[in-house]
């Protein structure tokens, strides 16, 4: 499953999760699952957390919450779609120097920071998958291109899954107000 994308169910209600869409950078049966959230956007910039940042030009990437685990490291990301927005390139955990380099060949490549990151016992996603807590599904540029609006990024990738899912996914929060 590295490399996918799970989209949290409807009904799951834990407060760390509900309505994400979690990038799986590594999906291991022996060792677990690693992911950052991607539609949890602080509302900072990297200098913002960090004096140490405001001389990089990277010190303007967005920063998002990644999840529960380990909430003061910081993880970097990169990447770049190909041609035919199908395929991207991804540098994942990598230094504020190498982020660097990256922008420096290529100007139109997406840089963000994730503070802590979202993970799985062995085993313990995929029982959490036997429950319907999650959906896996595609990574796609459409989808890349929301993550900074929370609701709007996991509605629309939760809305393409089914027909029920989009009804799920528009529910009031609060049924008594219908």
């Amino acid at each position: 499953m590295s490399g996918s994308i799970l989209l949290s169910h409807p009904s799951l209600q834990d407060p760390n999760f509900n309505k994400s869409v979690v990038f799986l950078s590594n999906h291991c049966e022996d060792e677990g699952t690693l992911g950052v959230i991607l539609n949890r956007p602080l509302g900072k910039q990297l200098f913002q957390l960090d004096d140490q940042f405001k001389n990089f030009a990277l010190g303007e990437a967005e920063v998002f919450d990644g999840g529960p685990v380990d909430k003061e490291k910081l993880i970097i990301a990169a990447w770049d779609w190909k041609d035919n927005a199908q395929t991207f390139r991804l540098h994942f955990g990598i230094d504020i120097s190498k982020a660097e380099s990256l922008r420096e060949e290529n100007k139109n490549i997406k840089i963000a920071c994730f503070l802590g990151h979202s993970g799985w016992s062995p085993g313990q996603l995929e029982n959490e998958l036997k429950v319907d807590s999650w959906l896996v599904s595609s990574l796609n540029l459409g989808l890349f291109e929301k993550v900074h609006t929370h609701a709007d990024c996991w509605k629309a990738a939760i809305s393409r899954v089914s027909d029920e899912m989009k009804l799920l996914a528009n529910e009031p929060e609060n049924p008594s107000f219908n």
